[in-house]
């Protein structure tokens, strides 16, 4: 996504109207939007919005990212994000939400585990945003609390034997998700350590391999 604040090429006059300085009135503690910016397409500006977060968030991590580098790069006025998130906390609950949402998309009871840990690995490769907010987080301490992970799936699997008895199901998974974000927070390390490229597409099908492979022998 590109860095500039201003409005997509394909913006409305509305959305290009809105992404200009606010007005004094604007800039009042109102949480309600000016008039304009509310003929704008909700969904269409929330998708904005929470692209341009994610964007924020892994360049910068949870507390570096500004709600109006946020709104300038998504091209509209911040006020917007208080109309429809509530505010900087409500857009990475949101971005969490749609995570989620995701993973129960290809996380399947049924599937084999080094067929969804393939797909892990192949979301971070083709969109490494939410491994770098992840470091992020990790690194600085900063960020919205989180409950405990669920390690029932896990826990399931290991009963039906793709996961050894004398494994904690924790260890696994802190293993997995450091093998899945290996290739995005540090990439140095695989240039080092294998001699390849991670952006290139023979890591790709290298690594891809090599992580079924090793979650196999886990069971």
């Amino acid at each position: 996504m590109s860095d500039n604040p201003g409005p997509s090429p394909d913006a409305t006059s509305d959305e290009a109207s809105d992404a200009r300085p606010a007005s004094a009135d604007a800039r009042s503690p109102r949480r309600t939007p000016r008039p304009e910016a509310r003929k704008l397409d909700p969904e269409r500006s929330c998708r904005r919005l929470l692209e341009a977060a994610l964007d924020e968030f892994a360049a910068k991590g949870f507390a570096g990212a500004r709600v109006q580098d946020i709104a300038d790069r998504a091209g509209l006025n911040k006020q917007l994000i208080a109309y429809y998130f509530g505010g900087k906390e409500g857009l990475w609950n949101e971005l969490s939400r749609r995570w989620t949402e995701r993973e129960e998309s290809f996380n399947k009871p049924d599937a084999p585990l080094d067929e969804v840990m393939a797909h892990y690995l192949h979301e971070a490769l083709d969109d490494p945003r939410g491994s770098r907010l992840n470091a992020w987080v990790g690194l600085t301490g900063s960020g919205p609390e989180t409950g405990r992970e669920d390690l029932s799936d896990l826990d399931r699997r290991k009963a039906a034997g793709e996961i050894a008895e004398e494994l904690d199901t924790g260890a696994v998974l802190l293993l997995l998700m450091g093998a899945v974000a290996a290739p995005v927070v540090t990439p140095h390390l695989v240039r080092s350590v294998v001699g390849m490229d991670p952006q290139s597409p023979e890591f790709r099908e290298f690594y891809t391999e090599q992580l079924r492979r090793i979650v196999r022998r886990l069971g």
